[in-house]
């Protein structure tokens, strides 16, 4: 009998979909990239998706991100990230926390039965505790690098955090795993150098530029992330 997963059945049968069904993934970030990461994962029928982020949806996410819309726009995100997963998937389980991943909270967040940990924030400080967390636990985890500034999906790879090259964010955080002795860490990220926007704009908080986006960079390097964990899952090449 076809269900919603019955095209996704025909392409890696039935014993993968199961995998994917009995497999949890934890996602930290659920904006531009974690959104479409998350999107993806409860499209393939992965059965348990834990979601990480303290931000509400503003009307400057609508251009790129998969949960913002006029009519979210004040509602937390992984609410409505949760609602949409429930949508796609009913039977999917979804853990949510409202909060950023912080060494005085780390403890809060409950790694155990986890599967794989996707990083799709924003911070240096919090990829590391994410990266460090995972590593600690050996269980695999993938970090998303810069999509700000980029114009070009196609430049979006996955590598070895020790073989990236251009990227700013993949540049700091390559040092600071490096000083912390912590190898082996997946990334995807984008040879492309970064564009200058046409105009500028500064985030108050910390007094530094806001970079430029678009509605197809984050959501490419989103998908790329969420095949790269399938794959993985499954133990495919």
């Amino acid at each position: 009998m076809e269900n919603q997963f019955t095209r996704t059945e025909l392409m890696l049968g039935s014993d993968n979909m199961n995998k994917l069904k009995n497999s949890s993934v934890l996602i930290f970030g659920v904006g531009g990239v974690g959104g479409f990461v998350c999107e993806a994962l409860a499209r393939m029928g992965i059965g348990s998706l834990t979601i990480v982020d303290n931000d509400t949806i503003s009307i400057t996410n609508i251009n790129r991100q998969i949960i913002a819309l006029h009519s979210t726009i004040g509602k937390y995100k992984v609410d409505v990230m949760e609602e949409r997963i429930k949508d796609i998937n009913p039977s999917c389980n979804v853990t949510k926390y409202k909060c950023f991943y912080l060494p005085e909270n780390k403890d809060d967040i409950d790694f155990s039965n986890i599967d794989y940990v996707v990083d799709a924030v924003d911070t240096v400080s919090a990829k590391i505790l994410i990266i460090s967390r995972a590593k600690e636990l050996n269980i695999p985890v993938i970090s998303s690098m810069g999509t700000g500034n980029k114009l070009n999906p196609q430049g979006f790879i996955i590598s070895d955090i020790n073989q990236t090259s251009v990227c700013p964010l993949a540049r700091t955080l390559r040092y600071e795993l490096k000083k912390r002795n912590i190898k082996g860490v997946k990334v995807a990220y984008s040879k492309e150098e970064p564009i200058t926007p046409k105009e500028n704009m500064i985030n108050e908080a910390n007094n530094k530029p806001i970079p430029a986006s678009n509605s197809f960079v984050p959501s490419s390097c989103g998908l790329l992330i969420a095949s790269e964990v399938i794959k993985d899952l499954l133990k495919e090449n």
